[in-house]
Parts: C-alpha cells; sequence; structure tokens
C-alpha cells in the first residue's frame, strides 16, 4: 500500500452528469424482454448451469436476498448491465432453477437512465467498486484519507493557509492528515467533514462506517494492517480483533499468530469472539472451539445441500446453535440500541436490514418458534 489511491473528481463527476444524477433503486425482471443483459447486443448470462465459483452468493441470496443491486444503464425499454455480473448471474441462476424462492424473482438494481459516455460508465463502475469495498479495508481507509487530504489540503489552500512541502509529500495518510489538521487549527471554514468526503469521492457510504473503517486501519499496525488485507479479513472481525486487543493485547496477537500458522485465518472471528467469552481460553484452545464451529456449520451445510428433493418433511428440525443465537442478539441490541439512540442507517444499509429482519420473522413464524 505504497502507492497513493488517486480518485479526484470521482464525485464531480457523477454530480456534474444530469444523466448520473437521475439514478434510482428498482425491481428489475429477471426473465423476460426486460430482463438486464451484459452488452449491446443482447447476449444474457447463461443461466442453465450454476458455477462453482457462485455456489456461496446462490446459497447466501437464497437465504437472505441479494443485498447489493447492481448498476444498470437504461437504453429505451432495454437494460444494460454497468457492474454486478456476478450477482446477475446468481440471480438468473436462482429465477430459473429455484423459481418459488422469493428472494429470485426480482432483482434490485440502481437504474440510471442513458445512453451514458464511456467515461461516466467507467467512473460509476469505479465508485461502484469503492462502495463495495472491493478494496480490502485497509486499502479503503488508506484511500479515504487520501482523499480527506486532498479535501483539507484544498481548502487551506482557500483559507490562505500555506502548507509546507514536507507535509504534502508525507507518504502516510495518518500523518499526513494529522499534520494538516495542526495546520487547520481552529478554522472551521478549512475543515474537511466526513460527509464532504464521501460525498466528493461519491462512495454510498456513511460517515459513521468511513469513521470506523479508518479508525481500524489507525489502530492496527501498518504491517499487520497490510497482512490481514492479503488474507481478506473483513471490518466486523478487524474490529473485534481491536476490542480484544484494547484489554488483551497478548491474547489477540496470539490468536492472529495461531490461526495464520494454522492457514486458517477464516478462523479469526469465531476464535476472537471465544476468546472474549471466556478470558481463561488460550489462544490454541479458542482456535480449536473456533474449529470445531465452523467443522459443526460445515456439516450442517452439507447435509442441507445433499438433502433429496421432497425430502424435508421426513427430516427432524434441528435446534439453532445457542451460541449463535447470543451473538445475534448481542449485535441487534447493539444495533437497536444505537438506533434508539438517534443513529441511523443509510441508504442500502438500510433497506438490507429491514429484509433480513423481515426474513427472519418470516422463518421464525414458518417454524413456530
Amino acid at each position: 500500500m505504497t502507492a497513493q489511491p488517486e480518485f479526484p473528481g470521482l464525485a464531480a463527476a457523477l454530480a456534474d452528469s444530469r444523466r448520473l444524477r437521475q439514478r434510482k433503486l428498482v425491481q428489475l425482471p429477471l426473465l423476460g424482454s426486460r430482463a438486464v443483459f451484459t452488452d449491446v447486443q443482447g447476449r444474457g448470462p447463461g443461466e442453465s448451469t450454476a458455477p462453482s465459483a457462485l455456489a456461496d452468493l446462490i446459497s447466501s441470496i437464497s437465504e437472505i436476498g441479494l443485498l447489493q443491486p447492481v448498476l444498470v444503464e437504461q437504453l429505451d425499454e432495454r437494460h444494460l448491465l454497468v457492474a454486478g455480473e456476478r450477482r446477475l448471474r446468481a440471480m438468473r441462476w436462482g429465477a430459473t432453477s429455484a423459481p418459488d424462492n422469493p428472494h429470485f424473482q426480482a432483482l434490485p438494481a440502481v437504474v440510471c437512465p442513458g445512453p451514458l459516455e464511456e467515461e461516466e460508465r467507467r467512473r460509476w463502475q469505479l465508485v461502484e467498486n469503492l462502495a463495495r469495498e472491493r478494496l480490502q479495508p485497509g486499502e479503503l481507509a488508506s484511500a479515504l484519507l487520501y482523499e480527506r487530504c486532498a479535501l483539507l489540503a484544498q481548502r487551506l489552500a482557500a483559507a490562505s493557509i500555506s502548507i509546507p512541502e514536507a507535509v504534502r509529500k508525507e507518504p502516510d495518510p495518518v500523518a499526513r492528515f494529522r499534520q494538516l489538521e495542526g495546520l487547520r487549527g481552529s478554522s472551521a471554514e478549512a475543515a474537511a467533514p466526513w460527509s464532504d468526503v464521501l460525498r466528493r469521492v461519491g462512495v454510498q457510504m456513511s460517515p459513521r462506517k468511513a469513521r470506523a473503517v479508518v479508525a481500524a486501519f489507525r489502530a492496527l499496525p501498518r504491517e499487520l494492517s497490510a497482512e490481514m488485507d492479503a488474507h481478506e479479513i473483513a471490518l466486523t472481525t478487524r474490529m473485534r480483533f481491536l476490542d480484544l486487543a484494547g484489554g488483551r493485547a497478548d491474547a489477540a496477537s496470539e490468536i492472529w499468530q495461531a490461526v495464520r500458522g494454522r492457514g486458517r485465518v477464516d478462523l479469526l472471528s469465531a476464535a476472537v469472539h471465544a476468546a472474549a467469552r471466556d478470558p481463561a481460553l488460550s489462544a490454541e484452545a479458542a482456535v480449536e472451539a473456533a474449529e470445531e464451529l465452523h467443522e459443526s456449520a460445515n456439516t450442517s451445510r452439507a447435509a442441507k445441500l445433499s438433502r433429496p428433493a421432497g425430502d424435508e418433511g421426513h427430516l427432524e428440525p434441528r435446534a439453532i446453535a445457542s451460541s449463535l443465537v447470543e451473538r445475534t442478539c448481542t449485535v441487534l441490541g447493539e444495533l437497536a440500541e444505537q438506533l434508539r439512540a438517534g443513529c441511523r442507517a443509510e441508504g442500502y444499509e438500510a433497506g438490507s436490514l429491514r429484509l433480513l429482519v423481515a426474513d427472519l420473522h418470516r422463518l421464525l413464524e414458518e417454524a413456530g418458534s
């Protein structure tokens, strides 16, 4: 992460485009003449076979729906895909192979009236990539900080505050921002709040999430952040890791070394959770507990996938693991507490939460729980 990401003008490009300003969230058909296609010749993605690379995505959508809409350009009565081919392929496969599943009956899409210029399309795709965090959390935090530094530097210059060359050339975004903030002092007009930064970049992300991404980046040593990026460790897992490290730094470090040594960094989140619940657990014991949990989940998933069609009524329903219920209730309780305190989820995050809560309510009712 030594190269400085460059995203100047992304938000301006979206705001300056009359068509992109008109984009809106809609539900599109997955089949038929109004279905989304992937090129101007009208070729749609294949739906007769579910590629193994899409299996996890298809399984996720079948259970909780598509949480991130695809991007679509409207050309008269046709709809051209701009970004989200894997999501579209998974949805098309589900529409033909599981037509009774309500999650496969319509395609959530952000639609923009076309025709778009190639430059508009390219920048929209880039903004989509940023918003979906295809950049790993550390890389995303670095990019956002560089953008915040750029905006702050512009406002300092507009306020006639001189910026030393050494500050301009500071390679570390955290150090650069700290130095620029020092130059700003108490000047409110030169401030660069996250809301302005996100609007400038065009990322559909709440300021609260931006602060969380950057907070994790600041708190983790650069080498560890880069390692976690390389292993694609999710932001939520990093935040849990930092929570544990805040009170038990040695335990957090030992757990990271243990999961990395086993080649099982996918166990990090569960291992950290196990250690947080039982401070007496050693790092190895926490990882073993996480491994048992994963094996149990994999066994359950394999049994579900191998279940013969129409055989559901002959199986005894299994009880949900109490540890999963406990973790879920804890997270939902924290979310409810923030909502009661006046915080709010924005954009797609709010929609995703509503979809998931509604689905949980329906499934619990159907199960008679």
